[in-house]
């Protein structure tokens, strides 16, 4: 008996060990979490799958020069429960987008709020359009 109770433990114990990275995916180290930029521009490509849905969209910059970003949000039970579905974005469509942008000025970064073209609004999940009330990052 005290031989299965040893050996189940250590298997939890390596279990938990072995999982260790796999959280770190869900940090948000890559980001500029102090930050928030504001993007108006056309949805390119909407990526409703697992792990992150992914959004393509064509903002211009400040010498209007299109740039594509690509932004990421949770997925695709994750933003359901927030209130988005698979045919919230569609391509062509023009958008405001506030994003929190990874470190180093890529365009790239999560997705805060969108407003969409009928005056909806959908909010990422885990984090906030105002750095100030910045919500707790998601657990994985």
């Amino acid at each position: 008996m005290k031989g299965k109770f040893v050996t189940i433990l250590a298997l939890s114990i390596g279990a938990a060990i072995s999982s260790a990275p796999l959280a770190a995916h869900h940090g948000f180290a890559n980001y500029d979490t102090d930050k928030r930029v504001t993007l108006k521009g056309t949805v390119a490509e909407w990526i409703w799958s697992n792990p992150h849905c992914l959004l393509q969209l064509d903002a211009s910059d400040g010498s209007g020069q299109v740039v594509r970003w690509v932004l990421e949000t949770e997925n695709p039970s994750s933003m359901i429960r927030s209130g988005w579905a698979k045919d919230s974005l569609k391509i062509g469509d023009q958008v405001t987008i506030t994003v929190v942008p990874v470190k180093g000025g890529r365009p790239v970064g999560r997705i805060a709020e969108v407003l969409l073209p009928n005056g909806q609004k959908l909010h990422g999940r885990g984090i906030s359009a105002d750095p100030k009330t910045s919500e707790e990052p998601p657990k994985p």
